[in-house]
């Protein structure tokens, strides 16, 4: 074969790589149409995991800091245009993690709030849904300062959305990581930090929130503790909204 056919099939080749890797970019570049993308956002995604399936979320449990990874649920509109249902308070723990949840008497005396990570009031709307609020599995110690004050703004803020957007999908959990203090017999791990993502997936415009706040008395706007949903995954290695 001729140095000049060589040539030849070598100019060729470069040429059609080039093309390939332009075409696949300008694919990467093109939002995907509301036909393209699947009716509903994945489970978000994380290593060594339990998944426990309730009713109306679901969860990924962490048996070595007893208690939830993520909790993910759709909210929407119309469970918040009913008659809630009286919340009453019956705590217990989760019958369907099989190594055992949190129990009451690891918060007792903690000086913690037994937060719910999936509130209470998203789920009123259903007697059963607003029980199921209530496994351990869906708690977190909180300190109430902030339990019952901007992260409970924050959840407020959220219900406020889903009627403007008619339905929203939410993920929320603990950043747990090492190190961390821990309370009662099960050694419940107390996280520093929380996050909450939310994610309207309804066309034409796809668009997303996170927030990420610290576990004590916080001052200033829920603004103020906006972040892209990219950092919260950055912080926590659970890739949100996986399809």
């Amino acid at each position: 074969m001729s140095r000049k056919l060589l040539f030849i099939i070598l100019v060729f080749l470069i040429v059609a790589i080039g093309l390939y890797f332009f075409y696949r970019q300008q694919q990467l570049r093109q939002p995907a149409s509301a036909a393209a993308l699947p009716t509903d956002p994945g489970l978000p995604v994380i290593i060594d995991t339990t998944i426990i399936e309730h009713t109306h979320y679901t969860l990924s449990y962490n048996e070595k800091h007893e208690q939830a990874n993520w909790v993910f649920y759709k909210l929407e509109a119309e469970y918040l245009q009913v008659e809630g249902h009286k919340r009453k308070d019956d705590f217990r723990e989760d019958p369907l993690v099989s190594t055992g949840s949190a129990a009451l008497k690891d918060y007792k005396g903690s000086g913690y709030d037994r937060g719910h990570l999936l509130p209470a009031a998203d789920m009123a709307w259903s007697e059963e849904a607003l029980s199921q609020t209530f496994f351990m599995s869906n708690m977190s110690p909180q300190t109430p300062s902030f339990n019952r004050g901007i992260w409970k703004n924050l959840e407020a803020q959220v219900r406020d959305w889903t009627v403007s957007h008619d339905d929203l999908y939410v993920v929320t959990g603990p950043v747990l990581q090492e190190g961390l203090s821990t309370i009662g017999e099960n050694q419940v791990s107390v996280p520093v930090y929380y996050y909450k993502v939310i994610l309207d997936y309804n066309p034409p415009e796809y668009k997303g929130i996170g927030f990420v706040m610290e576990n004590k008395k916080l001052s200033g706007e829920l603004a103020d503790y906006a972040v892209t949903i990219d950092s919260v995954e950055i912080l926590t290695g659970i890739d949100f909204f996986y399809s």
